[in-house]
């Protein structure tokens, strides 16, 4: 009776899943839609040359524990040109329009495919109807079949992303793609290395450059058989480089077109794409403001993340565009301070670096607040040098513009605010206290691919001067442990940029005119956990 049983139960749950993909009302209204997708592709292959076709895959899945995986992050730049969010997938378009048994085509889509029985475990799968249907593609096959499929890509140009060696449940795939194109996975720490020479080399550095950055990696196993990184090694001047680039150009260049592809695209957003921009950056802030109002000296670190949290699922983000920084003194110090786990904040200034991810898009805000509500006269000079040198930069962010020229701005007004100070006495001691950029793109990655020689309207980046003063650092002890970072996210205009990211204060005023403002939490009153 008890195989009856579980047969019986098996027949109902591939009745419930096996047709139709299911379908609700009650969704999301403000996905970009298929034909927004659709419009990506054929802007990619306006910048394709004839004869070549861009190959797309899923990411993999990543095991958090035992048989358990980490929530499921979809390939940006598939996510991108196709709004596939699963796994298993390769998607490959062509610039000319292809010919087959089965009529025209110039995109190929390889998906999951359905199994009611998993998706009882781990959530419904669009599927081949469900590609066509929601997605708008009309060739979708099983991803197992990519392998057979009869597409011989070695006659086409190739575009792709980085093949990495070893991917899990992408195995299949990507081996089946360099079986079918030739193409060999190259290590990722390499290509890293490979695709900066090949960008900032210059026959006055690669000398220098190989002594420094080369030297040490050549015994590793994938710079020995390199012939490329031997050679420039061997021969560190302007022959040897160029040799370099035309090597490197005739073995990896699908990866760096592929790289310049994806940069001029998700680098200028569109309309649709600065709408959930602003969206994702609108609640960002407002979690921020409400934070300002809930934050008390008693409060954990951790605890003020879960506010974050709260806010951003309130208003429908599926998720943080990156581990939440939430430092409370020293930590702030700390860039990418992800623990979270200081139990009390006590009087300190609390840096905190949280944005939301809403629809695939991220924000990426800061602020620091006081946790007692009052910054000390030590805090506001520095909160303000940070101020300062924002509103300058904020001054660049327009058309135009040399992207460097942002960096070099916030350098310079820290610089003399701090030589005022008494915390440095040359200018060239700015990064001691200040080690990172100005700026960096923001869509979907929150850093986001785009140019970095010039502002284009409709760009999307931040502006996060900061200051980060450890215990120790070579100054007044009065600083130490003052870090204080403001971040602002702006969408680049003609003649000036446009800060998104207002709701939450950032004059030092303002913030703590905010933290003396009730929140929502003040009334929360849950019980104490037994000791």
């Amino acid at each position: 009776m008890k195989f009856f049983a579980r047969l019986l139960c098996t027949l109902l749950i591939i009745s419930l899943f096996s047709g139709q993909v299911f379908s609700q009302s009650d969704l999301p209204k403000d996905y970009l839609t298929k034909e927004f997708r659709a419009g990506r592709r054929e802007a990619l292959r306006k910048l394709m040359p004839d004869s070549s076709a861009t190959v797309l895959f899923a990411y993999p899945l990543e095991v958090f524990s035992k048989d358990i995986n980490y929530a499921y992050h979809p390939n940006p730049d598939l996510l991108y040109f196709s709004g596939y969010k699963e796994t298993s997938g390769v998607l490959v378009i062509f610039k000319n329009m292809q010919h087959d048994a089965d009529g025209d085509f110039n995109e190929l889509f390889f998906v999951q495919s359905r199994n009611p029985a998993q998706e009882q475990w781990t959530g419904r799968r669009l599927g081949i109807e469900g590609v066509k249907t929601q997605l708008g593609f009309k060739r979708v096959y099983n991803s197992d079949e990519f392998a057979k499929f009869p597409v011989d890509l070695k006659k086409f140009k190739l575009f792709h992303d980085v093949i990495p060696r070893n991917t899990g449940n992408m195995n299949d795939l990507y081996r089946a793609f360099t079986e079918k194109s030739g193409v060999t996975p190259v290590d990722e720490g390499l290509l890293k290395d490979l695709v900066f020479t090949n960008a900032m080399a210059t026959p006055q550095n690669v000398a220098a450059a190989a002594k420094r950055f080369i030297e040490p990696k050549l015994t590793l196993e994938a710079y020995k058989n390199n012939s490329l990184i031997q050679n420039l090694y061997r021969q560190p001047d302007s022959l040897g480089l160029m040799a370099f680039r035309a090597g490197y150009q005739a073995q990896y260049g699908g990866i760096a077109s592929f790289n310049r592809f994806t940069n001029d695209l998700r680098g200028i957003k569109t309309s649709e794409e600065l709408e959930l921009l602003r969206k994702s950056i609108k609640l960002s802030s407002i979690a921020h403001a409400e934070v300002m109002r809930a934050i008390k000296p008693n409060m954990s670190e951790s605890e003020l993340e879960g506010v974050f949290l709260y806010v951003h699922k309130k208003y429908g983000a599926e998720d943080e565009g990156y581990p939440p920084i939430v430092g409370a003194g020293a930590n702030g110090c700390i860039l990418h301070y992800i623990e979270n786990e200081v139990t009390t904040v006590n009087n300190q200034l609390v840096l905190m670096d949280v944005g939301a991810e809403y629809h695939g898009y991220s924000a990426d805000v800061t602020r620091t607040i006081p946790a007692n509500g009052k910054f000390t006269d030590e805090q506001k000079a520095i909160y303000q040098l940070v101020f300062d040198a924002q509103e300058e930069v904020f001054k660049l962010c327009k058309a135009g513009v040399p992207f460097a020229d942002l960096n070099k701005k916030a350098q310079s007004v820290l610089a003399a605010g701090l030589i005022k100070l008494g915390i440095i006495k040359t200018a060239d001691e700015v990064n001691t206290y200040y080690p990172h950029g100005c700026s960096h793109h923001l869509g979907l990655d929150v850093h986001d691919k785009g140019s970095y020689k010039t502002l284009m309207e409709n760009m999307v980046i931040t502006v996060e001067p900061g200051l980060y003063i450890p215990e120790g650092s070579p100054c007044d002890k009065k600083w130490w442990n003052i870090a204080v970072r403001i971040e602002d996210d702006v969408v680049i205009g003609k003649d000036k940029g446009t800060i998104l990211s207002l709701d939450a204060p950032r004059k030092w005023d303002e913030v703590e005119k905010m933290t003396r403002e009730k929140s929502f939490l003040d009334a929360v009153n849950l019980p104490l956990l037994d000791k």
